[in-house]
C-alpha cells in the first residue's frame, strides 16, 4: 500500500521522512520508552535510521506494518509514533509510543480512535488488538480511554529484548465504535 495521511482533531499522521531521524532518536532515549517498547536499548542514532529508511518503508510495501508520526495538525514536534501490525484473519494489532514531554495529553488515546476507524474502515479490519507487558499502565490507560476490553494476561505473550514476559491483550471492535464489522459477529451467550 502507498502511505496515506490521517487527520484527527488536533494530530497529523503521516509516514516518517529522513527529517524525523534526530526527534525519533533523541524521544526513544526515554528509559519508559526503551523499558515497555521492543526496540533496542540502548537506542543509538543509528537504529533510528534503520527505522525510519528500511523499516518503515518495508513495511507499507510489504502491506504488513503502517507506520506513521503523530505531529500537531498544524506543523510542530514529533509527539509520537504508532503502527498497524501483525495482520492476520482481519485482526491488526496497534502498537504507539508518545515521547515523554508530550505525555498526559490525550495525544495517544486521539491516535489510536484515527488509527482504528481507518482500520476498521480502509483495511476492513474486525478486530483491533493491543498488547501491552503487564505493569505497562500509561499504554493501557491509553486503550482503556479509547474503548478496548482488556481480556486477559497471556503467559509469555510478549517477546521484549530477549525475553518472553506477560502481556495484557485487550481488543476493540467496530461496534465499540458505533461501526458496522464487514463481517458478522455472534457473541457467546452465558
Amino acid at each position: 500500500m502507498e502511505p496515506v495521511t490521517l487527520f484527527t482533531e488536533r494530530l497529523c499522521l503521516s509516514v516518517f521522512t529522513p527529517e524525523d531521524i534526530d526527534e525519533t532518536y533523541l524521544a526513544c532515549q526515554d528509559p519508559d520508552i526503551q523499558r515497555w517498547v521492543p526496540i533496542p536499548s540502548p537506542y543509538a542514532r543509528v537504529d533510528a535510521e534503520n527505522f525510519i529508511g528500511r523499516v518503515v518503508p518495508d513495511g507499507w510495501r510489504n502491506d504488513l506494518e503502517y507506520t506513521f508520526a503523530v505531529r500537531p495538525r498544524e506543523g510542530g514536534p514529533l509527539l509520537a509514533a504508532t503502527s498497524l501490525h501483525h495482520p492476520r484473519s482481519g485482526t491488526w494489532e496497534v502498537g504507539y509510543w508518545t515521547a515523554k514531554e508530550h505525555r498526559g495529553r490525550g495525544y495517544m488515546t486521539e491516535t489510536v480512535l484515527g488509527l482504528a476507524r481507518w482500520a476498521f474502515t480502509d483495511l476492513r479490519c474486525t478486530r483491533l488488538e493491543w498488547r501491552a507487558e503487564v505493569g505497562n499502565t500509561g499504554s493501557r490507560a491509553v486503550v482503556e480511554k479509547a474503548g478496548f476490553t482488556v481480556e486477559s494476561v497471556l503467559r509469555a505473550g510478549l517477546l521484549n529484548k530477549g525475553t518472553l514476559r506477560d502481556a495484557w491483550v485487550g481488543a476493540l471492535l467496530p461496534s465499540d465504535l458505533g461501526m458496522p464489522s464487514p463481517l458478522p459477529y455472534l457473541p457467546a451467550k452465558a
